[in-house]
């Protein structure tokens, strides 16, 4: 009696009554439970519980005295479920339970001032976490002690020990040389990212100067009023002014359930809101935030990504190749020499066969990708997802927003239940159930206030209003005539809620009548994809009456199924996957050319209650279901975070689009996470791409615009395994199998324009000529960011044996070309030689060590010309112009350099320039020796990929194209006709 039930109707008091006590044993039960516990978790849990009891009760009342009487008896139950909280925590852990201060001295917030929040931000500072800023001094520190680096370090101090200081100034030189161009392209990069993440920023809607607003959330200080909303991230550490929300904690305490917060809780920063909208008061900022003090503890470990790990493999590859090759030589030479001699040798082979600029080329092209992704609409968070998305296969899309426009329209078509009624009157009575005066609260406010005659509203007056409430589903407006005086009820809903409001004050003829018209109605719209939003009105004796349905429609994109159709075209599936009825996806999918087989989330799997883990066997037991559906209905987002994973185990890399709260756990699981346009800012903290513009086309462009920038770095790392293996391979044969000196003439010493010294007893070439390839290839080759690529028509994946296999056929034609022309420069001096036919002559031993720098350095540049085409020949792209100039530029210093060498003898290696004596066209001919040899190169390598994919060795044919296995195909052919009839006649 004293909630109120001695002013209901009689016949609604015994089943209110018993009602209620089933209320109260539910939080007596929660009271003896939570007071045999210490751990406020289960407190909180054993609390939601209780209130789970009220809410069903609540669904099963519809008339409003019953709502509001149940209303005031949640209340009370929180109260005593806080109450339990205090009184069964010991001390020490009360501070933990953030919802049962009863002696507060805080003051809630009504609003500030511009002048009072400038004050406060001169406080307290900015709203943000402290963010560790790496300086760029340390940048560039850093890029001295990175594992190729050390090396170089060791080979300098080598070089130090044995007293060669020459060549540890080049190699020191080496070093700084490419510390320098590392700082500047990854300051490059980090700030070009930098740049497109500030617009990534969260706002927080507050309260300044007695208005609402979105502002930075970087301003929000304490004492600021701010609007806590269903998917919003809490901008500060926060309290509830009255009223409730339910929170996702889950990136704070590890609780997959949402808590409920009521007036007086604490909402904390990094958290974000699921259900629910509310008032709160801003407590903490930034750093003295509980993220803000537990930011260290909750950032973890960054893990290597998948490019990062490949890129690790290729390096330990080399490495280990060289490692080998190079120890064989030093024991080699200094057997033949001496130790001092073969270490010195060996240790700067090793270092010039190290690919040293792979980190930093990969990484400036794949920062150059991000840029360009922008100009489409794509912000790109996390670099490495560009690779991702140049592998995705398929890609599971939200629909709402996302394929369709997510603007409800109106349609012309409207069942009408009630004699006199029209879509005119219809959207009169809609309107009456809303806040007609305000802003629109929700979409489907939006939807009836932009349509109905505003004018006739002007002589309406509202006296109550229930608004929308997750438990009733429903809207309700108590409104009255001025005119006439005549005062009524209306309300707007789901059809079957106020369906059931309207049979449970008629008779059952009444009932049955109305409900069969109305259901057809549903049904029908149902099937062609069309939403309805049914109106009913008190008549003057205060009953309800079914008026009729607003029908309404939100239309797929104009450009989303030629979307679909260029996502197939370029070998990704698009499976929808959305919470919205299985006859409205259907039909959806039917529209866009998405297939049929539309399952509803019947039969998928579920975390586990007790532990929130997957199913163990998650693809062995659902994975033919989630590979034959072309989408799901009906879904929750456990069901979208457990398709996403499925798929991924099954080995295709996944995409996945979302805009709410609820998506983020699959946006973070999927392989590439892409908030949407208008995401909330949960979605996009989770996302790992965030688009700008609507629609699916952003992604298509993307995935087009990630393969290109895939096929530059492939190329280059073709190119750059190539390079090293035909350097360290080539001195590694080289050193055994030319011995210099045996090819001296008999009489050198008195044979007319040769050398005045002996030639060595082994072929090596000064340390100062192995730095400069490396530096002037290398240094050149970040060009290869802005080279043309043709995006493949599949999806991308790494193949490191094809890649490998490749890379060595273009390693050993340069390489053999290279012995090659070693061994005719060496046998110049004999009679009938081809360079005595030409009328070349004899060649110095210097001009031999400059002929073989110059056609080292060629041969690699021209690789890369080959190798950047793939399996098409090179003449079938032409290279874009500033690749094209850095080539020219690095050949052409390169050629300068072997033609002028001044005579010398650096290591103790007699060189001398082409240019410095006869023959002057020495040069010309070697360039045309390089140029019919990579013709041949190309062939090779045609050649190559031409057996690779007619034998589909290393599986080079197989994509990442999703291809039905059998076992799918037989699920499709034993349960798609039962699924499908089953759910049409559901």
């Amino acid at each position: 009696n004293s909630l109120g039930f001695a002013d209901m109707s009689e016949n609604n008091k015994n089943d209110n009554v018993a009602m209620a006590e089933e209320v109260s044993i539910n939080v007596d039960s929660a009271a003896t439970i939570s007071a045999t516990r210490n751990n406020s978790r289960i407190i909180n849990v054993n609390v939601k519980r209780a209130n789970s009891s009220t809410n069903n009760i609540l669904a099963k009342r519809k008339d409003s005295d019953t709502i509001q009487v149940f209303r005031k008896l949640t209340g009370d139950m929180k109260d005593l479920a806080r109450n339990i909280e205090v009184a069964t925590l010991p001390v020490e852990d009360k501070a933990l339970v953030d919802d049962v201060e009863v002696q507060d001295s805080f003051v809630f917030s009504h609003g500030l001032t511009d002048a009072e929040a400038a004050v406060l931000l001169e406080k307290w500072g900015r709203n943000e976490l402290p963010e560790k800023i790496v300086p760029k001094w340390y940048i560039f520190v850093s890029q001295l002690w990175q594992p190729m680096p050390i090396m170089i370090w060791v080979a300098a101090f080598v070089e130090a020990g044995i007293e060669n200081y020459i060549d540890m100034a080049i190699l020191l030189f080496i070093q700084f040389a490419n510390a320098s161009i590392g700082y500047y392209e990854i300051t490059k990069a980090g700030d070009a990212v930098a740049a497109l993440k500030k617009s990534l920023k969260p706002e927080a809607t507050v309260k300044r100067n007695g208005a609402w607003k979105k502002i930075d959330a970087a301003f929000v200080v304490p004492g600021d009023l701010v609007l806590l909303a269903s998917g919003s991230a809490i901008p500060a550490d926060s309290r509830v002014n009255e009223g409730e929300i339910e929170v996702d904690e889950a990136a704070l305490t590890g609780e997959s359930l949402p808590v409920t917060k009521f007036q007086s809780s604490n909402c904390l920063m990094g958290s974000t809101v699921v259900r629910g909208e509310v008032e709160g008061t801003v407590e903490f900022t930034g750093a003295n935030t509980f993220f803000g003090k537990t930011a260290s503890l909750l950032g973890g470990t960054t893990e290597a990504s998948n490019f990062q790990k490949l890129l690790i493999q290729i390096v330990t590859v080399l490495v280990v190749v060289s490692s080998v090759l190079c120890l064989i030589v030093l024991i080699y030479i200094s057997i033949l020499s001496s130790f001092k001699e073969g270490l010195s040798f060996a240790v700067v082979l090793m270092v010039a066969s190290i690919p040293m600029a792979i980190e930093i080329v990969t990484t400036t092209t794949l920062a150059l990708g991000s840029k360009e992704l922008v100009h489409h609409g794509a912000i790109v968070s996390r670099l490495a997802a560009i690779e991702d998305l140049a592998g995705m296969s398929i890609l599971c899309s939200d629909k709402t927003g996302t394929l369709t426009m997510n603007k409800m329209e109106i349609q012309e078509e409207t069942p009408v239940y009630k004699e006199g009624e029209s879509q005119y009157t219809l959207l009169r009575y809609a309107a009456m159930a809303a806040k007609w005066k305000e802003p629109p609260r929700d979409a489907l406010d939006t939807l009836t206030l932009g349509s109905v005659d505003m004018a006739s509203l002007e002589d309406v007056e509202q006296s109550a209003y229930m608004p929308f409430d997750p438990i009733v589903k429903r809207t309700e407006g108590t409104v009255r005539i001025i005119t006439t005086s005549e005062s009524f009820k209306t309300t707007k809903g789901a059809p079957h809620v106020i369906l059931n409001l309207v049979n449970a004050s008629c008779t059952e003829e009444e009932s049955n009548r109305i409900s069969e018209m109305v259901e057809n109605d549903v049904h029908s719209l149902g099937l062609r994809g069309i939403r309805s939003l049914a109106v009913a009105k008190t008549n003057e004796r205060g009953v309800w009456e079914f008026l009729g349905l607003l029908t309404f429609l939100d239309p797929p994109r104009p450009d989303t199924k030629q979307t679909i159709e260029d996502a197939n075209k370029y070998g990704v599936a698009v499976k929808m996957i959305t919470g919205d009825h299985l006859l409205i996806a259907r039909e959806t999918a039917r529209v866009l050319g998405m297939g049929n087989y539309i399952k509803s989330a019947q039969g998928l799997p579920l975390l586990d209650a007790t532990t929130k883990q997957k199913p163990e066997n998650l693809s062995r037991d659902y994975g033919d279901m989630c590979l034959a559906a072309d989408g799901f209905a009906q879904v929750y987002p456990e069901h979208k975070y457990l398709i996403v994973e499925c798929l991924r185990e099954l080995g295709y890399k996944t995409g996945m689009t979302g805009d709410g709260v609820n998506d983020a756990p699959a946006l973070k699981r999927a392989d590439v996470g892409v908030a949407v346009h208008g995401a909330t800012d949960a979605a996009r903290a989770a996302a790992d791409i965030v688009l700008t513009e609507p629609g699916l086309s952003t992604i298509v462009h993307g995935i087009l615009i990630s393969r290109r920038i895939f096929v530059r770095i492939r190329n280059f790392l073709t190119y750059r395994i190539a390079a090293s293996l035909q350097l360290v391979v080539f001195f590694f044969i080289a050193v055994f199998a030319f011995k210099p000196s045996d090819y001296m003439p008999d009489d050198w010493e008195n044979t007319r324009g040769f050398d005045t010294e002996a030639w060595p007893d082994y072929f090596h070439m000064p340390v100062l000529m192995l730095m400069l390839i490396t530096l002037l290839n290398d240094g050149t080759l970040i060009a290869i960011g802005y080279d043309n690529a043709v995006a493949r028509d599949t999806p991308e994946k790494w193949n490191l044996p094809v890649l490998f296999f490749v890379s060595s056929v273009l390693a050993l034609i340069a390489m053999a070309s290279s012995l090659l022309l070693l061994g005719l420069s060496l046998t110049s001096w004999q009679r009938g030689h081809i360079y005595q036919g030409w009328g070349l002559g004899g060649l110095s031993y210097g001009q031999v060590i400059s002929s073989i720098y110059l056609k080292v350095s060629i041969s690699d540049f021209l690789t890369l010309f080959s190798a950047r085409t793939g399996e098409n020949f090179f003449w079938t792209s032409f290279p874009a112009p500033i690749l094209l100039g850095a080539g020219c530029m690095a050949l052409g210093a390169s050629t300068i350099i072997a033609c002028t060498w001044p005579q010398s003898s650096p290591d103790g290696i007699y060189t001398l320039g082409l240019g410095r004596r006869k023959p002057y066209a020495l040069a010309f001919y070697i360039w045309v020796y390089c140029i019919v040899w990579w013709v041949i190169q190309d062939f090779c390598k045609v050649g190559a990929f031409w057996l690779i994919k007619k034998y589909n060795w290393f599986n080079f044919n197989d994509t990442g194209k999703l291809v039905l296995p059998s076992s799918t195909v037989k699920y499709i052919e034993l349960h798609k006709d039962d699924d499908l009839n089953a759910e049409n006649k559901h």
